[in-house]
């Protein structure tokens, strides 16, 4: 009963948020704006670049023009700061590689927009590509609502309930469960407690630790 594994981006497969974290300091800042970042990383980790500003300025009726201008500043200062000491979530080539020797699968459903996409593929170098990704700046709303990794099995012929998401943020584990899917939560950027629920098979702290429970094994039957 496993088709297809979606993985988020940020926080997932690239160890990327304490870098995000430093990038929504230094923008607050140049906007002169007085802000709570651990709140507003809680608030928004998993929502689409036009929500997290709208939500930033306290202007839920930003124009989108307005709204991605601030988002392209933003993530320019992140991957600015990310690009010298990139790293990817512990194991998650390997894993990634490991699934699709199996048959399965492989897309990305991401609250991170075309720019952070590139960016992160061409610093993971990996042999393999998605299927498909799927991303912020298409339109759907983002994390808790279901619509990024709906369409993700959309996209890939897949039906939800076949699909396991890898999710590192509580808005994507809820967004998981709205979709019909099972997932997996990856404890890189939140405390395991945060990342629990009755869809939720394995809460791990890197992909290591998958591949030495050989989740894979466990969970999809490959076809002979």
């Amino acid at each position: 009963m496993l088709d297809a594994l979606i993985f988020d981006m940020d926080g997932t497969m690239i160890d990327s948020m304490p870098s995000h974290k430093h990038s929504w300091v230094e923008f607050a800042r140049r906007k002169q704006l007085q802000v709570d970042i651990d709140d507003l990383m809680r608030r928004t980790t998993g929502r689409t670049g036009i929500e997290c500003m709208r939500d930033l300025f306290d202007h839920p009726e930003m124009d989108e023009a307005t709204a991605m201008a601030h988002v392209h500043e933003k993530e320019a200062v992140y991957r600015e700061i990310f690009s010298p000491i990139f790293a990817e979530v512990a194991g998650f080539k390997a894993f990634f590689n490991l699934a699709h020797g199996r048959g399965l699968k492989l897309g990305v459903g991401t609250a991170g927009d075309r720019h952070n996409q590139a960016f992160a593929y061409q610093h993971l170098q990996m042999p393999i590509a998605p299927l498909t990704t799927v991303g912020g700046d298409e339109g759907l709303p983002g994390k808790p609502e279901p619509a990024i990794f709906l369409e993700a099995a959309r996209r890939m012929g897949v039906e939800p309930a076949r699909c396991i998401v890898f999710e590192d943020a509580p808005l994507g584990i809820e967004a998981a469960r709205r979709a019909g899917m099972r997932a997996v939560g990856i404890a890189s950027s939140h405390h395991p407690d945060e990342l629990t629920g009755p869809h939720v098979l394995a809460i791990v702290p890197d992909y290591n630790a998958l591949i030495a429970s050989r989740f894979l094994e466990t969970h999809h039957v490959a076809s002979s």
